[in-house]
């Protein structure tokens, strides 16, 4: 009896659950189709603040509370070799690094 009701319960759930996948479908199809409103801009963080009316994240901001146009990372490309040279340099000066020097493979 117990298994009937498991088997009943997870078949209401299937089907509300794809009934649910189906009118967020819809939805979707029908927002997609949809001319965009008057306020809004493509691009920039600046205007999607101004169309949610947010403040911005506080490490979007200066000092003195402007937002800042800079990248917040700038990474330097490296080769594998330069990196794995790096990492064994860091290995290497770690207290718990054993004192004799690794073999290399």
């Amino acid at each position: 009896m117990l298994h009937l009701l498991y088997i009943l319960a997870f078949t209401i759930l299937a089907v509300l659950a794809v009934g649910n996948l189906i009118r967020n479908i819809m939805t979707l199809g029908m927002e997609s189709q949809r001319p965009p409103a008057k306020g809004w801009r493509s691009g920039g963080s600046q205007s999607v603040l101004s169309r949610q009316n947010l403040a911005p994240h506080p490490e979007l901001l200066d000092g003195s509370g402007n937002m800042i146009d800079e990248p917040l990372l700038v990474m330097r490309s490296m080769s594998v070799e330069d990196a794995r040279e790096q990492l064994d340099a860091i290995y290497d000066s770690s207290p718990g690094s054993p004192s004799e020097p690794r073999e290399e493979i």
